[in-house]
């Protein structure tokens, strides 16, 4: 009679330990279905990745004359460049950036590449990166906020304004900066002081078909 008590111990025992390696086995299964489904997320994001870039194609289709509505966009984010025609979108390029492409350019030496509205204001094919297209760097904007910040005065703000509004070159020798603009020299990654960089052969292709006066809209 002792003995028949005494298995009942080993019983509950063996019992408890199926118990707990079916519930893991269970845990193991929800969690490798849970996992599998993750992984299938990640390679749907992935192909959906892929798919925006083959959206997104470089490309330049020759123009047989340059248009008197040339216009440029710059995406910093995406680093792409767009050329348009009459409205009609010729060219995609790919860009590097200023070595800080974050934000607002403010001043000089701070590496960024400006955001804003733009028109190209100077040429220069005596460079070491091809042909340097100038843009029109500060802009209104970009005066008032370093009128605000105390970066400049009234005064050079008042020379910024009004030869935005004459379509001129701004001054670039201000604290703000300047000679900022397009050039050749490589597009791999953001190696620039704040200017758009493109291959030597895209520059070429820009500065034939982007005359002064058109202009440049630069995106985040």
């Amino acid at each position: 009679m002792k003995n028949h008590y005494k298995k009942f111990p080993l019983v509950f025992l063996i019992f408890g330990i199926f118990l707990i390696v079916l519930i893991s086995g269970i845990s193991i299964k929800k969690y490798i279905k849970t996992k599998e489904a993750d992984n299938s997320k990640q390679v749907s994001v992935k192909k959906s990745a892929d798919s925006t870039k083959e959206n997104e194609k470089l490309f330049f289709n020759k123009q047989e004359a340059v248009s008197e509505k040339a216009s440029i966009k710059v995406y910093k984010k995406r680093r792409v460049l767009e050329l348009y025609s009459s409205d009609k979108l010729v060219g995609r390029f790919k860009i590097g950036l200023g070595r800080s492409p974050e934000g607002y350019k403010e001043k000089e030496g701070d590496n960024k590449t400006p955001e804003g509205s733009y028109y190209i204001c100077y040429r220069n094919g005596n460079t070491k990166y091809t042909y340097f297209i100038g843009i029109s760097y500060p802009n209104i904007e970009d005066a008032k906020r370093g009128l605000q910040k105390g970066l400049i005065n009234e005064a050079t703000y008042k020379k910024i304004e009004r030869a935005v509004n004459d379509k001129r070159q701004p001054p670039w020798n201000t604290a703000l900066g300047g000679e900022v603009g397009l050039h050749g020299g490589g597009n791999k990654y953001d190696w620039s002081y704040g200017c758009i960089a493109l291959t030597d052969e895209d520059i070429n292709i820009l500065k034939q078909y982007a005359p002064n006066g058109t202009t440049i809209e630069i995106y985040k």
